[in-house]
């Protein structure tokens, strides 16, 4: 996956994104129907050019069988107090196993996210409960950005980031 263009995402973009924000994850099924999944936690390369998704298996199964189909992946970032929103776009996807370090990053995504969403009334229980998984249940998913979007509702959604192809 290492690519001699340059990253679309900046470390500002890689921090937001490997933050507590709302993960967001879409592939195609046979037929052309979408596939929908909830991402549990996001790491970048340092480098800024791959990003690492993680998943439950069963959660998450058809997307990743889209993902092993033709390796394109979409997936959106969102912050819930500001809507602030980033969407990347990519066609080398591949599941792989979690690294090192990698089930300690789903417990402290979940840990923020309970944070995040206390003050409009989520309570610690039910976001637990949206973000269980047990951690041999747990797939990461490697693509580099092709192409990277604000979402950020207002007048410039659906613009490249700035950089971006």
């Amino acid at each position: 996956m290492s690519s001699s263009r340059p990253p679309i995402l900046d470390r500002a973009h890689a921090e937001f994104i490997s933050g507590a924000v709302s993960i967001n994850a879409a592939s195609c099924r046979p037929g052309g129907f979408p596939a929908l999944a909830r991402g549990l936690g996001c790491r970048v390369a340092e480098d800024c050019n791959s990003v690492n998704v993680i998943f439950g298996v069963k959660a998450a199964a058809d997307v990743l069988d889209g993902v092993r189909r033709s390796g394109a992946l979409a997936v959106v970032f969102s912050e819930p107090s500001t809507h602030r929103t980033l969407q990347l776009k990519g066609d080398d996807a591949l599941v792989l196993r979690l690294e090192p370090g990698d089930a300690a990053l789903v417990d402290r995504y979940r840990d923020g996210f309970v944070g995040v969403l206390a003050p409009y009334g989520h309570t610690e229980e039910m976001v637990r409960a949206l973000l269980a998984c047990p951690v041999d249940e747990l797939v990461m998913v490697r693509f580099t950005p092709t192409s990277a979007f604000s979402q950020t509702p207002g007048p410039h959604a659906g613009e490249p980031l700035a950089g971006a192809r």
